[in-house]
């Protein structure tokens, strides 16, 4: 499949519907409803790079909740709303959002290159090296500037990949 990561701000009835869902099948409908709406503004397309950068905000390994809130909370974190193996999706609640928003703002390439090699990435699909750090670090202003927005209108956010 593609891995190809999307994050997504929420309305409130958005983010009730998929809190309430009962199971997997009703939690990928909304999801799909959600992403035939594809609202400007309120998504944020992180293709493949979403794995790097949630080992380099976390403590290196791609799992649920590792590493230290607010940061942990950017792409695995929050409340996993989904238990099979072929979809992924995480929610963070608005208040949430809020610290990661502020906490995110001082994450710059510098900073990401220093965690990027700092890790060795065990299990890591992609291509350890500068390139693939390029690749990853281009995702870091449009990440930004959505948890800036979403956090601004008080909105929670969804994290959906693919497996």
């Amino acid at each position: 499949m593609a891995c190809r990561g999307v994050l997504f701000a929420l309305t409130d009835e958005e983010s009730a519907a998929l809190l309430a869902a009962a199971g997997d099948e009703e939690v990928t409908a909304l999801v799909a409803e959600i992403e035939e709406a594809w609202a400007e503004g309120r998504v944020c397309e992180l293709d493949k790079s979403w794995d790097a950068l949630h080992r380099c905000l976390t403590d290196g390994e791609l799992a649920f909740d590792n590493g230290g809130f607010p940061l942990s909370h950017v792409i695995l974190g929050g409340r996993p709303l989904t238990g099979g193996e072929d979809w992924l999706v995480c929610h963070v609640t608005a208040e949430q959002v809020r610290a990661v928003a502020e906490a995110l703002a001082a994450v710059d390439e510098p900073w990401l290159r220093r965690r990027y090699f700092g890790f060795d990435f065990p299990d890591y699909d992609g291509e350890h090296g500068e390139s693939d750090l390029q690749y990853t670090a281009a995702f870091l202003p449009d990440l930004h500037a959505f948890y800036r927005r979403a956090a601004a209108e008080g909105r929670a956010v969804v994290f959906t990949v693919d497996q």
